[in-house]
């Protein structure tokens, strides 16, 4: 067993991120977000929001610290120099708007060996200033071998 195997179900400290809505702007227009709720406030108040709405995808952005925080934990002894993003996938809540402050926890959910690759599984869980979960998230990373 390697130390990144006992270390499945380890939590990293929670992860707190102020969204700012010139953030959520750039975010926006960055991925190519032309929807005036994620650009303008007066559109986004008119449709019951308190600013402008962060595109879906923008979870990337407040959840990243969390993962960082997992994915260079030493105990996990990660190989950064063959690294692949594998795969994400997310389930949303509540839309997330500027001023909100979302708290993400991540947690090592899995590593498993195949092919002579590692599989890292890392899930994070983020929820608003409310307490309302607004992403659950599932991160795969890759770790091809060294030859």
């Amino acid at each position: 067993m390697t130390l990144a195997t006992q270390a499945i179900g380890k939590r990293y400290e929670p992860v707190l991120y102020a969204v700012g809505r010139e953030k959520v702007r750039e975010f926006a227009r960055a991925v190519g977000e032309t929807d005036p709720l994620h650009l303008d406030v007066e559109a986004a108040r008119a449709a019951g929001y308190a600013d402008v709405v962060a595109p879906p995808m923008f979870a990337v952005v407040y959840a990243g610290a969390a993962m960082a925080h997992a994915v260079f934990d030493p105990e996990l002894e990660i190989d950064f120099a063959h690294l692949v993003h594998g795969e994400q996938e997310f389930r949303w809540g509540p839309l997330v708007v500027a001023g909100d402050e979302i708290e993400t926890v991540a947690r090592l959910a899995d590593v498993r060996e195949r092919g002579g690759m590692t599989f890292y599984v890392f899930e994070t869980a983020s929820r608003n200033q409310a307490g309302e979960r607004v992403c659950d998230g599932v991160w795969t990373h890759i770790v091809r071998p060294a030859s």
